[in-house]
Order: structure tokens, then C-alpha cells, then sequence
């Protein structure tokens, strides 16, 4: 008889979603991460998070896909659905810091946009904005006309 593993599809959520935060633009979004970023990192180490929301735009969450070094981390798109669809997400807002300060996006920052839009298209999961964040302020793509 052949063996295989089992797999297990989960979502906890700890609040009603009445009580969830709503988040309609990237002045929000950007609070609310700030808020939760660890502050010892956000000027030590470059990480990439997602904002998930349902279609009311609460926040059903917020994922660290990744913490890098200095100058980058390493964003796989497919973690960033495996956690949109098993929280049953209906859009995302990508977000990431500049240890360095510098608000400027670079040409991986829009290309990982770029794909990650691109992979949402087909899951009809819409990727509403991507924030780049630091102590002193953000940038918001959507709101730059990026995306």
C-alpha cells in the first residue's frame, strides 16, 4: 500500500470580523504596519510582509513572507498565496522596508510587483498596492500611478 502525507488547510482567525481594521488607502495600510513592524528591524534588515484583506477591506491578517539582509530579501510569490488563499483573502497589499531610507523603488522592487500582480490576475486575488516603508514616511505605488 502507498503512503502519502496529508495536507492540511487552516484559518484561525481570533477576532469577529466586525472587529477586524478596515483598510481603504495607503495612509492605513501604512499605520498599520508601522504599528506592527518590530522597529529594531525596520532600519537593520530589509523584510517583505502582506497585508490580507477580505472584500470589505478588513484585515484578515498580516504575513512576514520574508527577512533578508541589508540590501534585500528573497520574496517567493507562492508563499504569498499559499497564505492569501488559505485565509481566503480576496486582495493583498505588499509591503517591504528600505533599511537605507531611501523611499526610491528599485528595478527588483518593481519587478517582484510586477510578477506578483501578475500571478494574482489568475487567482483572482487583486494586489492593490505595494508600500515601500521607513521610519521617516512610505511610498505607495498605487498611489504613484505604478500599478
Amino acid at each position: 500500500m502507498l503512503q502519502v502525507s496529508e495536507v492540511q488547510i487552516s484559518y484561525n482567525p481570533k477576532l469577529k470580523i466586525s472587529q477586524l481594521p478596515r483598510v481603504t488607502d495607503a495612509l492605513q495600510a501604512y499605520k498599520l504596519l508601522y504599528e506592527k513592524w518590530d522597529k529594531g528591524k525596520l532600519e537593520f534588515v530589509e523584510q517583505f510582509k502582506v497585508l490580507l484583506l477580505n472584500r470589505s477591506n478588513r484585515v484578515l491578517g498580516i504575513y512576514e513572507v520574508s527577512s533578508g539582509g541589508i540590501t534585500g530579501t528573497i520574496v517567493d510569490p507562492k508563499l504569498i498565496f499559499i497564505a492569501a488563499l488559505k485565509s481566503c483573502a480576496t486582495s493583498i497589499i505588499l509591503a517591504h522596508n528600505h533599511p537605507s531610507g531611501n523611499l526610491k523603488p528599485s528595478k527588483d522592487d518593481i519587478s517582484i510587483t510586477r510578477k506578483i500582480e501578475n500571478a494574482g490576475k489568475l487567482l483572482d486575488i487583486a494586489v492593490v498596492d505595494h508600500l515601500i516603508i521607513t521610519n521617516e514616511g512610505y511610498i505607495s505605488f498605487a498611489n504613484e500611478g505604478w500599478m
